[in-house]
C-alpha cells in the first residue's frame, strides 16, 4: 500500500476517534443537568411540603383556639345573663327597701310621740304604785328618756326598751321577792328586809326582827304592824329567798289600785 494512502487512513481514524470522544462528552452534560434539576425539584418539593405541614399545624392550632373562644363566649353569655337576672332581682329588692324606708319614716312620725306618751304613763304609774324597788324603777324611766334623745339608737330599739320596761312592771304583779334596803321612819333611816307578794303585800322588817311595817297605798305611807306579824313576816322573807319550804302564813293585804 502506498505510504500516502496509509497516512490518510490513519488521519481519518484519529479524526473519527476524536469525534466520538467529543460526542460522548456532549451527551453527558444534558443528563447531568436533568439530574441536578430533578434534585432541585425534590429539594423544593420537600421545602414546600414542610411549609404546607407548618401551615396545616398553625391552622389546626387556630381552629382549636377558635373553638375555645367560642366555648368561652358561650359561657360568658350564660354568665352575663345570670348576672343580669341577679342585678334585676337586687334592684327589685332595693326598690322594695326604698318603699319600706318611706313607710318606716311615716311610721316613725306616729311611733315616736307614742313612745313619749308611754314613758310618761309609766312614770305616773310608778309614782302611784306600791313603791317596790322604787329607785330602780325611777332610774329605768330616766334611762328611757335619755335613750329617746340618742341618735345612735334606732327607733325600733327604743321601742323595744320601752316595751321591756312595761314587761318588768308587769312582772312585779306576780313576783315573790325579798331584798334589803333602807326605810325612812319618822326621819330615821332603818336597814330593813323588804318583802312583796305581787302588788298585794308589801312589808318591811327591821334586820333585828323586832319591828315590821306594811305599806298602805291609799295613805301612801308605812303602817307599823303588831308583834303577831313578826314571825309570819320572817317566814315569808325566808320563803322568798328559798331558805325554807313554802308554807301558809298570815299577812296583811292592801290592794293597790292599777294605774296602767
Amino acid at each position: 500500500m502506498p505510504i500516502n494512502l496509509r497516512k490518510t487512513i490513519s488521519a481519518c481514524a484519529v479524526i473519527s476517534a476524536c469525534a466520538l470522544m467529543n460526542s460522548g462528552h456532549t451527551l453527558a452534560d444534558p443528563l447531568k443537568d436533568v439530574q441536578q434539576a430533578e434534585d432541585k425539584i425534590l429539594v423544593d418539593a420537600a421545602k414546600s411540603q414542610k411549609k404546607i405541614d407548618g401551615v396545616y399545624e398553625q391552622s389546626q392550632e387556630l381552629l382549636a383556639e377558635y373553638r375555645t373562644i367560642l366555648d368561652e363566649t358561650e359561657n360568658l353569655k350564660v354568665y352575663n345573663d345570670h348576672v343580669a337576672r341577679l342585678v334585676a332581682d337586687q334592684q327589685e329588692g332595693i326598690d322594695s327597701f326604698d318603699r319600706q324606708i318611706s313607710q318606716i319614716e311615716g311610721t316613725k312620725k306616729g311611733v315616736v310621740p307614742l313612745m313619749y306618751k308611754m314613758i310618761d304613763t309609766l312614770e305616773r304609774f310608778i309614782e302611784l304604785d306600791v313603791p317596790i324597788n322604787l329607785i330602780e324603777r325611777q332610774e329605768r324611766v330616766a334611762r328611757l328618756r335619755n335613750t329617746m334623745t340618742r341618735s345612735d339608737v334606732t327607733t325600733s330599739e327604743k321601742y323595744r326598751q320601752v316595751l321591756e320596761a312595761y314587761q318588768v312592771e308587769n312582772d312585779y304583779g306576780s313576783m315573790l321577792r325579798a331584798y334589803e334596803g333602807k326605810l325612812d321612819i319618822n326621819g330615821t333611816e332603818i336597814s330593813v328586809d323588804f318583802f312583796h307578794l305581787g302588788r298585794v303585800v308589801f312589808l318591811a322588817q327591821s334586820l333585828d326582827l323586832a319591828n315590821v311595817w306594811v305599806w298602805d297605798n291609799d295613805r301612801r305611807g308605812w303602817e307599823k304592824l303588831g308583834d303577831e306579824f313578826l314571825r309570819p313576816t320572817t317566814m315569808a322573807i325566808r320563803m322568798a329567798r328559798k331558805q325554807t319550804a313554802p308554807d301558809l302564813v298570815k299577812l296583811p293585804v292592801f290592794t293597790a289600785e292599777a294605774a296602767l
